[in-house]
């Protein structure tokens, strides 16, 4: 009976991951906010991103080599998105999206860069394509650009109008739009 009780208690009681402590001990992992993750762990965490999306575009590539790609260790990934890797065959894979919540910079119509948050790898995603399309549409090619007429990510809307991107051409063109819309400089 005693024992029972026990396993019913520990049954309701919430699921916390411990960690174990050099000196045997185990802890509990605290959830920290992003807004209070130091320059360093952030752009840490900003890496272990990069190794995930590099991840689901190349299904072979290992998780130790995607992470010595962008500079970062493999338990810095598991640190910042355990949910977003599954063990498959012995192996970590990305899994095909996540919910985790990044900021990407976009242009708007005056050409300054607008910090969006985005909540998933699917508008992250979204937002690459975007700024890809927009760099080839700065180049001469408008065909790619009209499949993002009226379209919004993380509710702003993208700036698709002709006569606005010549308009904001000159601002966009100093500089390369994924290195600066991305780091977060303008």
């Amino acid at each position: 009976m005693k024992g029972q009780n026990v396993r019913e208690k520990s049954r309701d009681a919430p699921h916390v991951r411990k960690k174990r402590l050099s000196s045997g001990r185990t802890s509990k992992r605290r959830w920290i906010p992003l807004s209070q993750l130091s320059g360093r762990s952030y752009a840490a965490r900003d890496r272990a991103l990069h190794v995930l999306a590099d991840m689901r575009d190349d299904s072979h590539l290992s998780l130790t080599h995607a992470a010595k790609l962008q500079g970062v260790k493999p338990a810095t990934v598991k640190k910042y998105f355990p949910s977003a890797l599954k063990v498959s065959n012995g192996r970590f894979r990305a899994t095909k999206s996540d919910r985790y919540t990044a900021t990407l910079y976009i242009p708007d119509a005056h050409g300054n860069s607008i910090a969006i948050k985005t909540r998933s790898s699917k508008e992250r995603e979204a937002a690459g394509q975007y700024l890809r399309d927009l760099g080839r549409s700065l180049r001469g090619d408008r065909g790619p650009l009209l499949a993002w007429h009226g379209k919004k990510i993380a509710g702003v809307e993208l700036v698709t109008d002709e006569r606005a991107l010549a308009a904001i051409e000159p601002a966009l063109s100093d500089f390369s739009l994924y290195r600066t819309f991305n780091s977060g400089g303008a």
